[in-house]
């Protein structure tokens, strides 16, 4: 494929001060990469670091304030989805959504085992790019994050789907240990809900992924049981140029109408791990504005043009070595 010249950026005010999730690690953040890069580190060093670092986002600042962003988006997306009449309280109920401070104290199943009591709402979970959570510490938390959000909205986690290239087998292991499953196929982004609810965690994935997604459930029916977690979808607006987004990202940019979108928190201590991130939802009123033609667009995803895909395209062999270093945004990338 051509070398083709980096998308320009759009030379824009932003609504406020926000780091773009596009960035390179800082120095201390591969310092600190670095010094936990150790060769014989175990699935219990690691799962030690996960209940650690599980501890300092209950206590934060940050995590009660995502709580109240959660939950206002969630109990919208409850009432959306129909939930049967004098069911809805008691799912609100079993969400757990407050911030006890002894929380900490009453998470026995944050580590090992199944969430404690089944949700009364059937949302699946899909995780794409964390990236190297046992090397990384801003993937650790975003993947302390995930866990804590299955927790909380009583999500099994054999419900939840997990997937980044460059996790190692030791990543791989630790996530079977924790219960959730590991998809073994890249998908793209290129999965169907099948008219299922789904929450999609994709924290700091390039754009191609998210338009992939879209793309795979381009219909009223299917976005409006979904959430996405991951890059502000206005924060893309705001940065690309109009026309690149519509040629190069043609479901975002028809979508941005028929959105809600609410931004996580910005606190100094998780400022690099979940800065320009924001939880997506769709109201069906929203989508059936849209223009009609909106839905009859099915064009395939052509990102010829896209240097900085950050996505890993299928293949029908075994990856190569050269592979490897094909871009893939997850939260550390291999550089």
């Amino acid at each position: 494929m051509a070398s083709a010249a980096l998308e320009p950026w759009q030379a824009a005010a932003p609504r406020r001060k926000r780091r773009s999730a596009e960035r390179r690690p800082r120095g201390r953040e591969v310092a600190l990469r670095d010094l936990e890069a150790q060769p014989e580190v175990d699935c219990g060093v690691v799962l030690r670091r996960i209940r650690e670092a599980g501890k300092d986002l209950l206590l934060s600042d940050f995590w009660s304030l995502a709580l109240e962003t959660i939950n206002s988006c969630l109990t919208k997306h409850l009432e959306q989805l129909k939930v049967p009449e004098g069911t809805l309280l008691e799912a609100l109920r079993n969400l757990h959504l407050d911030s006890s401070p002894n929380e900490s104290a009453v998470t026995p199943g944050f580590i090992t085992g199944e969430n404690q009591v089944p949700g009364t709402c059937c949302w699946k979970c899909v995780c794409y790019g964390i990236g190297n959570f046992a090397t990384c510490v801003i993937a650790r938390h975003q993947l302390t994050f995930l866990l804590l959000f299955l927790e909380k909205c009583q999500i099994p986690r054999r419900h939840c789907w997990v997937y980044d290239p460059l996790f190692s087998q030791l990543e791989i292991a630790v996530l079977k240990s924790l219960g959730v499953t590991v998809l073994s196929e890249n998908e793209e982004g290129r999965r169907s809900i099948h008219g299922e609810p789904t929450i999609f965690y994709m924290p700091h994935c390039g754009t191609a992924l998210y338009n992939n997604l879209l793309c795979s459930n381009w219909s009223v029916e299917s976005l409006a049981k979904m959430l996405i977690i991951g890059n502000s979808f206005r924060g893309l607006e705001e940065r690309l140029l109009a026309r690149i987004l519509q040629k190069n990202y043609a479901y975002i940019a028809k979508v941005l109408k028929g959105l809600e979108e609410l931004e996580l928190p910005e606190t100094s201590q998780y400022m690099d791990v979940f800065n320009d991130t924001s939880i997506h939802w769709f109201p069906v009123q929203k989508l059936r504005r849209l223009p009609t033609d909106t839905w009859a667009f099915r064009e395939e995803p052509d990102y010829q043009d896209c240097e900085d895909l950050e996505i890993i395209r299928n293949k029908r062999r075994a990856p190569s070595a050269a592979d490897q270093n094909l871009p893939w945004q997850g939260s550390c990338p291999q550089r």
